[in-house]
């Protein structure tokens, strides 16, 4: 566990693999326009609790499999960013289910190591289409949520956006006092 805080704060940490197709937006919401590449994830999904407490019971799963509490105890090192699979209501709010995915690295995406924990789960994500808004500071729910309207607001009339699901994205660990990166990524069907 050590391993990964101090690869986190000094080390290298991979990038998700996209390439920018577009920049556009407002002074106050600029975004990007991203084709995100697939890959496999280590996915933990939680339901029935508010997103910021359905993170705090899943983020140290991942953290933890990617510093070597896996079948191999091979630590992995962390990519960035992080991203959590949220679920928007009928009403503007999120439903009460999360699912935290932190992309394996390129160098174990062929054989990635199996989860000791049975709560964690590999799955194949498929390449997808995003756009992305940052913005900083320790985000929680409310921040993420607020963006996330703006965001939609910028984007009306741009082209079919999938209204079921998007992402909210942490590129920093918990004790990074400063300079942190999150963003809203809402997926082009």
């Amino acid at each position: 566990m050590l391993g990964v805080i101090k690869n986190s704060l000094f080390g290298a940490v991979e990038t998700w693999p996209w390439t920018v197709l577009s920049r556009g937006g407002t002074d106050d919401v600029p975004y990007e326009e991203r084709a995100c590449e697939g890959g496999k994830f280590a996915t933990v999904e939680v339901v029935g609790k508010p997103f910021d407490e359905a993170l705090r019971e899943a983020m140290p799963k991942v953290v933890k499999y990617a510093g070597g509490t896996n079948e191999k105890g091979v630590g992995m090192g962390m990519s960035v960013p992080v991203s959590f699979l949220v679920f928007p209501a009928e009403d503007g709010s999120f439903q009460q289910k999360v699912k935290v995915c932190f992309r394996i690295p390129n160098s174990f995406q062929a054989d990635p190591p199996l989860p000791s924990d049975s709560s964690i789960q590999i799955e194949q994500r498929e390449p997808m289409t995003v756009f992305s808004s940052q913005f900083g500071g320790f985000a929680k729910e409310a921040d993420y949520a607020a963006r996330w309207a703006q965001l939609r607001s910028v984007l009306e009339g741009t082209g079919p956006l999938r209204h079921d699901c998007c992402y909210f994205t942490g590129y920093d660990p918990p004790m990074k006092p400063f300079g942190r990166r999150n963003e809203v990524w809402l997926v082009r069907e």
